[in-house]
């Protein structure tokens, strides 16, 4: 049950704000809140089933700390291209 808690306060607290939240906002202005909600949902669930499907297959290929360093290394790849305006 910690590690739930914890994956839900990590998530929670990295999509405040972000273009997926806007997004979300902006539907639920034109569509209401209840389809922009369900919508948001199916959605986010089905990213994140593709994420927890291919992470849980890298996890059995390669060692921890490698996953974490490239995630690092994307994160900051990521962050290089929307500066420069690529993204």
């Amino acid at each position: 049950m910690e590690n739930l808690l914890a994956v839900f306060v990590s998530i929670f607290l990295a999509e405040l704000g972000d273009k997926t939240q806007l997004t979300t906002i902006a539907f639920a202005s034109k569509y209401g809140w209840k389809t922009a909600f369900l919508g948001a949902i199916l959605g986010l669930a089905a990213v994140n089933l593709i994420g927890a499907l291919i992470g849980d297959k890298i996890g059995d290929v390669l060692p921890i700390e490698v996953i974490h360093k490239g995630a690092g290394v994307l994160f900051i790849v990521f962050g290089i291209l929307m500066l420069l305006g690529k993204m």
